[in-house]
């Protein structure tokens, strides 16, 4: 799909569909809804009174121009609440219009600047939010499909502005939602594939493939490498799966060198539990276990078109959790990179292990920052459901930027309580800690666990609750979400333009 700003009028655009808007709880359009339905002698207006339609936030009513204008349909979409409307809204609206325009096979598509009216919405972040929106919303994962496929026929996309002053700061939106939109999608695509084909070793030449066409560095350890590491956590739960596990480090380095973020994912292939194994229920889907991994790699896919001005480090510590003749067993002690030695309690808290040795990683590196992302807890999805992700850190500073870029996008994180009077909770007795801690507070207790591995460094912890959905939105068909990969790209850009100031 090519997305182009376009300075004119709405009512002189040929194309298939011509995307217009309104407000919930408004009958009488204005603005350049209103000016389209001047120009169509109140068809607008009319039908909106016959089909009763409520403008409630993305809702949509096709209406046929009868060749009044170029555009053969004008489709109004609902923007919902006007005193609950901000650039999540902006997005949902665009990515349920575009879905409805693939309905009615529009190759070419004209939109009106969603929000370009309302105050304290600027133009490039009304054209960030309508492009990232449609990106989004058209986003469908076919690869092993072969029939009842509905492609997307949409070729161009047009934002048309009647202000010229205001196009450099469209096409400027436009570009970040393209970076931002193709990342998300990348991520949804290694998410959405089966654990048969994503596998440790596929995510490590994934890596690989990223890092010749970006040119960053990038360094694999197998098996014997992670054991030689002192990764012994990491090894520990790669013993029981027939496939090779990999430790991924992908680098980008800049001469600014301002300084350096690492980015941590978690990337469990596929996650039986082990031992501790999980129902029938709960392990189908264990697939995505892996999304903070796709995640990271895609955010590190879109800094060769960033160009950040610090160093940026993705770890992935990649592996199945799998029972075989060498899994690990509840009780076994393992001792972690940093020298601190785990009672592994439960085998099926193995991402908190393979973290500790990657966050371990990092500190040793001399990252200033530590980002670590990854499907942790069931406890987080039953807090804040699968709309919302948590958030916990050690550094506020931090937690609150990635929750400003997270609202930039469309990807909520809430804050949950770094609560430390809860760390005695993880005191094991006969090694230094222990893997879980009961079933209180299980997000939390997640965190500190891994807390205890960053020596003080800055530190952020993403719970995705939200990696992948049961059935369709606006923004995400059912499966992978791809968050948080906007909230990485969006917090590296906020550093690029610090570190330019």
């Amino acid at each position: 799909m090519e997305f182009r700003a376009v300075h004119g009028s709405l009512v002189e655009q040929p194309c298939d569909v011509l995307v217009v808007n309104l407000f919930e709880g408004v009958t009488e359009p204005g603005g350049a809804t209103g000016a389209v339905d001047k120009a169509l002698d109140g068809l607008i207006s009319l039908t909106i009174r016959e089909e009763e339609f409520e403008g409630r936030l993305g809702q949509t009513l096709v209406i046929r121009t009868r060749d009044q204008i170029p555009a053969s349909k004008v489709l109004v979409v609902g923007l919902g609440k006007q005193d609950e409307f901000g650039t999540t809204e902006i997005m949902r609206a665009s990515g349920a219009a575009a879905r409805k325009c693939i309905d009615l096979r529009a190759h070419k598509v004209t939109s009106v600047l969603h929000g370009a009216g309302v105050a304290g919405i600027h133009p490039r972040e009304s054209a960030r939010a309508v492009a990232l929106g449609t990106i989004l919303g058209t986003y469908q994962h076919t690869r092993l499909k072969t029939e009842n496929i509905k492609p997307n026929m949409i070729d161009t996309f047009e934002i048309v502005e009647l202000s010229a002053e205001k196009l450099d700061h469209i096409t400027q939106g436009i570009r970040r939602a393209e970076i931002v939109g193709n990342a998300v999608t990348f991520a949804r695509d290694l998410v959405n594939e089966p654990s048969n084909v994503v596998t440790p070793s596929y995510l490590s030449s994934v890596a690989e493939e990223i890092a010749r066409e970006n040119s960053l560095e990038c360094r694999v350890l197998d098996r014997q490498g992670i054991e030689e590491a002192g990764m012994e956590l990491l090894a520990a739960v790669a013993r029981g799966s027939a496939q090779e596990p990999r430790f991924v480090e992908l680098k980008y380095k800049t001469s600014d060198n301002l300084k350096t973020i690492a980015l941590i994912g978690k990337g469990i292939t596929f996650d039986s539990g082990g031992y501790s194994l999980k129902s029938q229920d709960q392990m189908y889907g264990m697939k995505d276990d892996m999304a903070g991994a796709a995640a990271v790699l895609a955010a590190m896919r879109a800094l060769a078109q960033i160009k950040p001005s610090v160093n940026v480090i993705a770890l992935v510590p990649a592996t199945e959790n799998a029972i075989g003749g060498g899994a690990i067993h509840p009780g076994d002690v393992f001792t972690s990179l940093s020298g601190k030695t785990v009672e592994v309690v439960n085998t099926d808290a193995e991402g908190r292990l393979i973290l500790a040795d990657a966050v371990a990683y990092a500190v040793k590196s001399g990252s200033d920052e530590i980002i670590d992302v990854a499907t942790l807890t069931g406890a987080c999805v039953t807090a804040l459901g699968v709309e919302i992700s948590g958030i916990l850190g050690n550094d506020q500073v931090l937690v609150d930027k990635l929750i400003k870029a997270g609202e930039s996008c469309g990807e909520k994180l809430w804050q949950l309580p770094l609560h430390r009077n809860y760390r005695k909770m993880l005191d094991s007795d006969i090694a230094d800690l222990k893997n879980v801690a009961g079933r209180e507070a299980g997000a939390i207790i997640g965190a500190l666990f891994i807390e205890s591995f960053t020596n003080n460094t800055p530190w952020a912890h993403i719970d995705l609750s939200s990696a992948t959905i049961d059935k369709d939105n606006e923004l995400a068909r059912k499966g992978a979400t791809g968050i948080p990969t906007g909230t990485l790209i969006e917090y590296i850009a906020s550093e690029v333009e610090k570190g330019r100031e």
